[in-house]
């Protein structure tokens, strides 16, 4: 039998294993939209309600930043804000407005223990990603400070990375940006004190200088609001000599169309 037949074999086997326990656990926990609770067919399926209350973010956007814009100004069209305030990154990209179905999204697999949301949105995450995740290096979660790790057993931004590495096959990163600061929680602030909390907050491991060095990154998080997170961990990278950071976020904050 030659390797490629054996490898089918292999993985019919393990699909005839799996498949009973799985119909089993949907006996006992029956596929339900995670937003509002209803039956679907499918885990981690929406059901067409939820799906419809889903703003997706897709071009027209600016090039930079991702805001989207109201109509198509052309190509590579910059946002007033990206001109006059050009990030640290080299670009934005997010899967969604982070409002209804994708804030309860969030607020799931950040403090309900939905980490089993991840693959999803880590899918639609990849598809947002206007080819970034391709064409990158490697990809890095924006870690919490180990007491907050701690108390939370998990990091979101770091599941949504875990997931999209596997699902595009490139390298993670989990151990290379530190977060060598203990910043309070970043809701209920102004952009000018989120901007301070982070201050100095990132770090790269002085062990993993060369994980970065000349290299194109993918930085993950959860939710772009102001941006003072990802800059804050953005110029640590590009202190340890990133040749091109990519923000990625599952959703995003959006105040009104340009």
């Amino acid at each position: 039998m030659g390797m490629m037949a054996r490898e089918i074999t292999l993985t019919k086997l393990r699909s005839g294993l799996i498949r009973p326990w799985l119909a089993l656990a949907d006996l006992v926990y029956p596929p339900a939209c995670p937003g509002c609770g209803v039956s679907v067919g499918a885990h981690r399926g929406l059901c067409p309600a939820c799906w419809s209350g889903i703003r997706f973010i897709e071009r027209p956007y600016c090039e930079i930043l991702g805001s989207p814009f109201s109509h198509d100004l052309g190509a590579g069209i910059l946002s007033a804000e990206a001109i006059a305030d050009p990030p640290v990154f080299d670009r934005l990209r997010s899967a969604a407005v982070h409002d209804g179905i994708v804030r309860d999204l969030v607020l799931s697999l950040k403090y309900r223990d939905r980490t089993d949301l991840a693959p999803m949105m880590a899918g639609w995450m990849l598809r947002a990603s206007d080819g970034m995740v391709t064409a990158c290096d490697a990809i890095i979660p924006v870690p919490l400070h180990r007491a907050r790790l701690f108390a939370r057993k998990y990091n979101q931004a770091a599941e949504l990375a875990r997931h999209l590495a596997r699902l595009s096959g490139k390298p993670l990163l989990p151990a290379t940006l530190l977060r060598v600061k203990r910043t309070s929680q970043q809701v209920g602030l102004g952009a000018k004190a989120r901007q301070d909390n982070v201050r100095g907050a990132f770090a790269v491991s002085e062990h993993r200088a060369g994980d970065v060095f000349g290299r194109r990154v993918v930085l993950v998080d959860d939710v772009y609001t102001t941006g003072a997170t990802v800059a804050a961990a953005t110029r640590a990278l590009k202190k340890a000599g990133a040749a091109d950071v990519t923000v990625l976020t599952f959703a995003r904050v959006v105040g009104h169309l340009i």
